[in-house]
């Protein structure tokens, strides 16, 4: 149904994978949007918008977007494609899919993530269409899965402090988070506590533009969190710094990891982490004697082996100070499990559709080795086809070379929803036009706050466009599958999502609804787990102890003789995953493919800025240019990411070097578990 053509200001909400969450307003005239603002009435956004999303228009109305079904007529990955029907691409896809689920529907795999977080675009009427194919699930791993794991473990869910409250904080340790650049929102809370007079600090291995702004810098290797956190509870047990009237009447098994902690001094712990003895002891210090503090824990440092356990050390800190009694102390992985009370995720994916059937489960972070085996007993079917959506794996997930040459299947049957030519749109069989988020209706929940957020469409779609819900009701009918559920609309959808007391109608009242929550959720325990206390040895996990990287000078040394510096690939501040990437005012902001190293690793290279390098490993190599910079720690390079393979220097991007080992928990990537070495060219 077309929109009335009118002058307006539509709410809205930001889609993309990021903890914030803005509430926008979206100014329309003549049926165009104009302009992209922060709601200045929704507490976390207060009108404030990232680079990013207040260009959104300029994407909007990208002249390079996909508009019409294309089928391709080239050879995969070469993207050359025709503009075909709606009738024609969909009867084609049904008919191919349908061939190869005659066999074993598990030979279809879906493939998406977060490329829109919202609740019925995201998943819903896809869900329903994979679950009554009985295609293989596909486990979605690729962000977040060790750290989650590792607060259901601790916590019993994902659960944290509410984002507000970081701005009455007396210290904020900003640990693997560059806020400014992916967190913008938390930062300006965490700016009204400096000035207020709270100490910063700031945990990271790279020489973030949040870590110029923080009081202090603890540049610590890759993937040593676990130790540092070893040894700050070493210190609060040697200094008697404990809150022991709350580990005794919140957490269990508190003296099982104080025989682990009571061996991390601070010279261990700083001979692991590669920092100093004091900057152990100083932060110990300040943690424990200072109220109330806070921790902002972000993703970036759980993507290495021993992830899952690093972050379950972190997380239980605030539970051995007591930090948990104030509403401005604790600590924020993911806001995500609040939401749980206010959604129905059963109604609107459906799982019932499946029946009986139990189908395999694909990792996400190892798609690359799953599209290159063939069937066998123990993997089951060989996967035969792929329909993408939200997702681009040939530029995103690990050890992109097999995972081009797994899309690059002349038997691989693949379909992919988009917005523009990305480098898995390349591969397609078929590309099938996407709405944006100014052009649909979506719910929106957050990992970084506590607000359930209406998006309501302020445009018409573009072209032939058409939502991901939609595409997957017509060819679900084109599949001659007819069960009523697949005629619901999307306000249908969006109604079923919801559990009460949150109701659609009262979402468009306003645009959003801050959950009802206490201020302080665990100022008296009542953690999630099932006896409401916090958890330290798991069943089947154990205690958290720290893991060294699959790779590292530490834990493989011969490996480390041929490529010595160890690489994390962070996110470009003006790209999000590989969106915007292809938005010219951003990418001219961000440059060209660039490599952040060392001074003292790049003279002994021979290395200088602006210089053609080949950053290589076992797994391959690629290029792009050096930037000399002390952001760069000695040891560690720093690969900004993620472009398009197609736009780099060479068709590779950094992922041509990072592997697919899993964390220990959740079984996510190890993007930043990985060694290299770099030569000039």
């Amino acid at each position: 149904m077309k929109l009335m053509q009118k002058n307006n200001v539509i709410q809205a909400a930001c889609p993309h994978d990021c903890p914030d969450t803005c509430a926008l307003r979206v100014s329309v005239e003549g049926g165009r949007v104009v302009r992209v603002q922060g709601d200045p009435q929704h507490p976390p956004t207060h009108g404030a918008l990232c680079t990013k999303v207040s260009r959104y228009a300029e994407r909007l109305y990208h002249s390079d977007r996909v508009l019409h079904p294309l089928k391709r007529v080239g050879p995969k990955g070469s993207g050359q494609f025709e503009a075909v029907s709606w009738d024609e691409a969909l009867g084609d896809i049904a008919t191919r899919l349908q061939s190869v689920a005659a066999n074993n529907p598990q030979a279809v795999l879906p493939y998406s993530y977060a490329g829109t977080m919202g609740l019925l675009q995201g998943g819903s009427m896809a869900s329903r269409f994979f679950h009554r194919l009985g295609a293989s699930y596909l486990d979605r791993t690729i962000c977040s899965a060790a750290g989650g794991a590792a607060l259901a473990a601790t916590y019993g869910g994902k659960l944290g402090m509410h984002l507000e409250q970081f701005a009455h904080s007396k210290l904020i340790l900003i640990w693997g988070s560059n806020s400014i650049a992916s967190n913008l929102h938390f930062w300006t809370f965490a700016q009204a506590a400096k000035r207020n007079g709270a100490k910063l600090i700031c945990i990271d291995p790279r020489r973030t533009e949040t870590a110029d702004k923080c009081h202090q810098h603890i540049a610590l290797l890759p993937g040593t969190d676990g130790a540092l956190a070893l040894g700050l509870m070493h210190e609060l047990i040697a200094h008697d710094w404990l809150d022991l009237d709350y580990i005794d009447q919140h957490v269990d098994d508190w003296p099982l990891l104080a025989a682990k902690a009571r061996e991390w001094t601070p010279e261990r712990t700083a001979q692991t982490c590669g920092i100093s003895a004091d900057e152990v002891r100083q932060l110990a210090h300040d943690y424990a004697n200072t109220a109330p503090a806070a921790i902002r824990l972000n993703y970036g440092m759980q993507r290495v082996r021993g992830g899952g356990n690093a972050v379950r050390l972190v997380a239980l800190l605030p539970c051995l100070v007591g930090a948990w009694r104030h509403a401005a102390g604790g600590l924020l992985l993911s806001s995500s499990g609040w939401f749980e009370r206010a959604k129905n995720d059963d109604a609107l994916e459906r799982p019932d559709l499946l029946g009986a059937r139990k189908p395999r489960t694909i990792n996400m972070s190892s798609i690359g080795d799953a599209l290159l085996r063939e069937a066998s007993p123990e993997f089951g079917p060989k996967i035969e086809a792929v329909v993408v959506y939200n997702s681009n794996p040939v530029a995103v997930a690990p050890e992109s070379a097999k995972v081009a040459a797994g899309f690059a299947r002349e038997d691989l049957f693949t379909v992919v929803l988009e917005h523009f030519m990305t480098d898995t749109a390349d591969h397609a069989d078929y590309v099938l036009p996407a709405t944006m988020q100014m052009e649909h209706l979506d719910l929106h929940t957050s990992y970084g706050h506590t607000y359930l957020l209406i998006n309501e469409p302020a445009v018409d779609a573009a072209g032939q466009s058409k939502p991901n819900t939609q595409i997957f009701r017509e060819l679900a009918s084109r599949m001659g599958f007819t069960e009523p559920c697949f005629q619901d609309s999307d306000d249908a959808l969006a109604r079923q999502a919801l559990s009460a007391p949150y109701t659609l109608e009262a979402l468009r009242e306003r645009g959003w609804i801050k959950l009802d929550l206490p201020d302080a959720p665990f100022a008296n325990g009542g953690f999630a787990s099932a006896n409401g206390r916090v958890q330290i040895n798991v069943p089947g996990i154990g205690v958290p102890d720290y893991l060294p990287n699959y790779e590292s000078v530490e834990s493989s040394p011969a490996l480390a003789q041929h490529y010595p510096l160890a690489m994390i690939s962070p996110p470009a501040r003006n790209f999000l995953n590989s969106s915007f990437v292809n938005v010219q005012s951003l990418r001219d902001i961000e440059g060209e493919p660039m490599l952040e190293i060392h001074p003292q690793d790049a003279l002994t290279r021979g290395l200088q800025s602006g210089q053609v390098v080949e950053v290589f490993n076992q797994r391959g190599s690629y290029r792009c240019k050096a930037k000399v910079t002390d952001r760069a720690r000695p040891g560690v390079v720093n690969g900004l990411s993620i472009w398009w393979r197609k736009l780099g220097l060479d068709g590779h991007n950094v992922n041509e070097l990072t592997h697919q080992g899993l964390t220990d928990m959740g079984a996510g990537p190890s993007f930043y578990d990985c060694l290299v070495e770099v030569k000039g060219l």
